[in-house]
This record gives structure tokens, sequence and C-alpha cells, in this order.
């Protein structure tokens, strides 16, 4: 079966009818064939691959084998993808906060393991109620007390089940510069900085500190997180604009951040060094 998406297409949803289009094109076939072996219209290959329509795994698996795709692996786990059918936690959030937050929430949920890299502040599953709250404050334009009291209590819900509830790998690439911002004040800045340090203990929690003293280098000024998939064909990038987070997937970005991200941990300090310098910077703040 083929059912419209009663909510607007999902990262997911998109990466899903991604990679049957790239698996398509490569194979040389026209949507007019791919719908033949459907029994569709041709448009409706179309809305598949743009993520309009959910599509089962069978049809995963049969459109991929007129594709000629080799790769069992990958397509089993692109299958799978397509036969998730429960909502997650954080459609309860659709409508109260921006798309692109119930998209980091959902890539997140779904990531075998991450690595991010932030300059400005601490990831958001690892900040404080307080101190999310005061990056909030700052938004432009002004948010009203009530958006931003569920925006908050969205990131802390992700903080949940990715930190304390979590078991997945998570390493953070964390700038010195994040260290020393101080959103909400000082008090508010050391208790952030002790989360972290406790939250570094987690055994499923790597953190790592890029101190000013590494210099510059490709890819430094820009936040990213790097999620590994079922398959490193299944890998995502999502780094964040003005307009909303932004993923890539491409064989060529996933090479490239990769280099980005061993890069960064490269120039980032040991586990146990970030912890000191957290721990100075905390008694200097």
């Amino acid at each position: 079966m083929l059912d419209p998406m009663s909510s607007p297409p999902t990262a997911r949803r998109q990466r899903i009818g991604s990679e049957l289009r790239k698996m398509r094109d490569a194979a040389g076939v026209t949507t007019a064939e791919a719908a033949g072996v459907l029994g569709l219209a041709r448009t409706k290959v179309t809305l598949i691959e743009q993520g309009s329509y959910t599509v089962t795994p069978e049809r995963v698996i049969a459109l991929a084998d007129r594709y000629k795709e080799s790769d069992s692996e990958y397509v089993n786990a692109l299958a799978e993808m397509a036969g998730e059918r429960a909502k997650g936690w954080w459609e309860e959030y659709r409508g109260s906060v921006p798309a692109g937050f119930l998209e980091i929430a959902e890539f997140e949920f779904h990531a075998k393991g991450m690595h991010s890299y932030q300059i400005c502040h601490p990831p958001g599953p690892m900040q404080t109620e307080r101190y999310s709250r005061a990056v909030f404050v700052e938004a432009q334009p002004p948010l009203t007390p009530r958006i931003i009291e569920t925006r908050v209590e969205h990131r802390m819900k992700r903080s949940e089940i990715l930190m304390t509830g979590g078991t997945k790998p998570y390493t953070a690439l964390v700038h010195e510069a994040a260290l020393r911002m101080r959103f909400g004040g000082r008090e508010v800045t050391r208790e952030q900085l002790d989360w972290m340090l406790e939250l570094s203990h987690l055994p499923h929690v790597t953190l790592r500190v890029v101190p000013f003293e590494s210099g510059g280098f490709a890819g430094s000024g820009q936040a990213i997180i790097y999620a590994n998939g079922p398959v490193p064909r299944l890998d995502t990038v999502q780094y964040d604009s003005v307009d909303g987070p932004i993923y890539l997937h491409s064989t060529e970005y996933l090479d490239k951040y990769s280099a980005i991200i061993a890069k960064m941990t490269d120039r980032s300090l040991s586990v146990d060094d970030s912890r000191d310098l957290i721990s100075t910077i905390k008694r200097e703040t």
C-alpha cells in the first residue's frame, strides 16, 4: 500500500525518498519505468522520492532490485526505515515548536551514534534547563514566555533520552569559546559547566574540548552533527542555518565532514584534560 502522509514529510522520510532517487539515477531508470515496477502512476514515484508519500519495505526492495543495487545490507536497512510506523515522542510537540526541532529530535533518536561539534554553546542535549532558557531568551525576534518554556521542555526531553537515559555513543566536541559564553550570567554558566562535568562520566558520553591554543583549521567555525546510520551509506551530517537544520548525505559530503570531525578530534584535548580545562574555566567564571 502507498499512503499519503497526514503531516509534512519528515527528514527521515525524505531520506528514504532521496536514497531511492539516487539508486534510480545511478541505474539510469526513468520514473515511468520505476512506476511500472510498482504498478503506479509516474507522478507517484516522484512523490515517493520527495518523501510526500510513504512506501512499504516490500516496494523499497522491489525498486532496489530493479535498480540492481547489490548492497543488500544497505537495502535492508532502508527497507527497515520504511517499515517504521510508530510515532516518535517528538510528535507531541508538532505545532508547538518549529519543524526543524522535531527533525533534529527524530534524527538523534534514530542515530546509532553521534559526534557533535559546537562553538557558541554546549550541545542542546547537554544543556541545563536554566542555561537552555537563557539561550532561547536571546532569540531574534524575541519569543514569548510560553514559547520559550515549550522549547525548553522539548530540549530537556532530548537531554533525558540522549544523556541521562541514553546508551548510544555520544561524542561532544566543544570549543573552548562555548564554555566561556555566559548565557544567563555567572551562576547559570557555573551550573552548566558542572553539569557537563557530570555528564562526561556517563559510560556512553565522550566530552572533549577544542582549546583556543589548537589554532584554526577547516570547519572550525561551523557547528555540525555527524550521525551514524544503520550502515555507513546512511550516515547523515546536519548543520544549522538561519532557516533551520540542513541535512547532507551524499558520499562526497559524508567523506568531507568525516575528515573534518577527525581533524577536530585530533585538535581536541583528552577526556581528562578536557575535564581539567572545564574545571579551570568554572573557577574563572
